[in-house]
């Protein structure tokens, strides 16, 4: 009696986890058909729409160029030298295939905040949805508080500028004070830029994108002045040799400043507030991108002509390369931009984090209370609070410019998905009969392609990186090829309505392989991080998301293909 017993209960305990396991899939499996995917306004609860395509293009650039343009641009070419302007040229190209993919997306969805998490709710289903959130709002929280301390930091230095302040600033104002053997690193003025710019951001869309391209403008033509002056400053002997440590270090140079144009996927979250989205969205994605591409090529030419490159320095580059030639007010131009455009860039990514949270509330995936949008002022207070609350806590008293190296997973995690869901969502039913033959669905063959693609792209990665024989590499590039021509001859590729991504499917598929190579490049602490992640994604999801989500209506994994598998 007893063995039966524990034969009955042992069998029981294997049919409820079998249920438990079996609802997950399904709950995990279910998406958003574009077709009733809601549309907000402000009469509905929804936000306001403000931008226009001015506005937008001034978005994408005050989220893309900050500091950066006066450090990396340095730092990278101390490695590539005057081949650094190849590097960004590289990257630029990398990112516009991205770029066309995301301008795609946001005019073939309805106009609501969500960006890549909706796209991929819908092109695939809602764990990958909830997967792509969870790895990019840990960039954008990390990535806030980081330009947060750098912000503060930059802001005393420019305050310092002035002899009666010099020297008057205790550390933990704004350069941070290490406390507890490092465990702490105390910075006041962090939390309160934080708290500064939360509070314009709650006030509304109109005043914050004021600010921004207040803000944004006035960095781009101190850019276009210190490009100006500088041209008049350079060597051309300084450009030789070209790439004096071969084009590895351009190629490896472009991993690192690919991170440096980023702002289309702010643009293409602020679909809910754009006054044409069908229109401006790819305007704003693609101008802001072409900026930032020309922007940063003529530093790079300044910069590396101006001084050798050896001599540029690690920390401020560009301004002690004019303080070498005499030229010190450019210096403090130079420092007033800086403050500038990390004032934007942390300004834009507060916004699109809030605008995320908003979404994820709406669905469900997240509690409510992140779904409510102030009556008059028609903003996501409650997502605003939350995300400058978790930036200010992390700026306060950590040094998170030490977790750098574990960040852009979430953002080449979100390119990849969003070029991926160009091609998903363009599939047709092919009409024969080879689907039924192989006993897989045209789209589940076409995903596995996709899949190929990638894990072939992170191979030829790795062997890049560790130096292994180039027969290794051709090889792993030679099956995306492969995988490549199955998405071409084998995949009916349908008509989208509004912006069309052009060279289907070769253009989102380049882009993949682009990403998942950069990935292989990313130290690997970082790939830690995205296991890891993933895992504690996994579990939140299986614990509150599943239970809890409401605008997923179908259990269908394929968004168009009618095949049956």
């Amino acid at each position: 009696m007893g063995g039966q017993h524990h034969r009955s209960t042992t069998s029981a305990s294997s049919s409820s986890a079998r249920s438990l396991f079996s609802s997950f899939c399904s709950a995990a499996l279910r998406r958003k058909p574009i077709e009733l995917t809601p549309t907000s306004s402000a009469s509905t609860g929804g936000l306001e729409r403000h931008l226009g395509p001015f506005e937008l293009i001034l978005l994408g650039i005050g989220a893309s160029i900050g500091a950066g343009i006066f450090v990396v641009t340095g730092t990278v070419a101390r490695d590539a030298g005057p081949g650094v302007t190849i590097s960004f040229i590289l990257a630029g190209a990398a990112c516009t295939l991205n770029a066309l993919c995301y301008a795609e997306l946001s005019t073939r969805f309805p106009a609501v905040v969500g960006g890549a998490y909706l796209y991929a709710y819908s092109a695939f289903n809602e764990l990958t949805a909830f997967l792509v959130f969870a790895q990019l709002m840990l960039d954008y929280h990390i990535g806030a508080a980081s330009i947060a301390r750098s912000l503060a930091s930059y802001f005393v230095s420019l305050l310092e500028l002035f002899p009666f302040l010099h020297g008057h600033f205790p550390s933990w104002i704004g350069h941070g004070k290490e406390l507890f053997g490092g465990v702490v690193s105390l910075n006041l003025l962090a939390p309160v830029l934080l708290a500064i710019l939360t509070y314009v951001l709650c006030y509304g869309v109109k005043e914050s994108s004021a600010v921004n391209s207040f803000m944004t403008t006035l960095k781009v033509t101190i850019v276009l002045v210190v490009i100006l002056v500088g041209a008049f400053e350079v060597d051309v002997s300084n450009w030789t040799p070209f790439a004096p440590n071969g084009f590895k270090e351009i190629v490896t140079g472009a991993t690192v400043v690919f991170f440096a144009y980023v702002g289309f996927d702010a643009v293409a979250n602020s679909a809910e507030e754009t006054k044409n989205p069908q229109r401006d969205l790819p305007i704003g994605i693609l101008g802001s991108l072409i900026v930032c591409i020309t922007l940063y090529v003529c530093v790079c030419l300044v910069i590396t002509g101006m001084v050798p490159y050896q001599n540029l320095g690690a920390d401020a580059p560009l301004a002690e390369a004019f303080t070498a030639k005499g030229l010190k007010f450019v210096s403090v131009l130079i420092s007033i931009a800086a403050v500038a455009g990390l004032t934007t860039t942390l300004l834009v990514g507060l916004y699109v984090q809030s605008r995320l949270y908003l979404g994820l509330g709406r669905d469900g995936l997240l509690p409510s209370v992140f779904a409510q949008v102030h009556p008059n002022r028609h903003t996501p207070v409650n997502s605003q609070i939350w995300v400058g609350i978790v930036a200010a806590v992390l700026a306060g008293i950590f040094n998170v410019t030490q977790l750098s190296h574990i960040l852009s997973v979430g953002t080449l995690t979100g390119y990849s998905v969003v070029s991926a869901c160009v091609l998903t969502l363009r599939w047709k039913d092919r009409g024969d009969i080879h689907a039924s033959k192989m006993r897989i669905s045209s789209w589940c063959e076409g995903v596995t392609c996709l899949v190929i693609v990638a894990a072939s792209s992170f191979a030829a990665g790795l062997c890049y990186r560790f130096g292994a024989p180039f027969v290794s590499l051709l090889i792993f590039f030679l099956i995306a090829v492969a995988a490549a021509a199955a998405l071409y001859f084998r995949q009916v590729y349908g008509e989208t309505p509004g912006f069309s991504c052009p060279g289907i499917p070769f253009v989102p598929i380049i882009s993949i392989f682009f990403n998942f190579f950069l990935f292989a490049q990313l130290h690997e602490e970082a790939w830690y991080r995205f296991v890891i992640l993933s895992l504690i994604s996994v579990g939140i999801y299986a614990f509150y998301g599943q239970h809890n989500a409401t605008s997923a209506i179908t259990d269908h994994y394929h968004p168009i293909s009618t095949d049956s598998a």
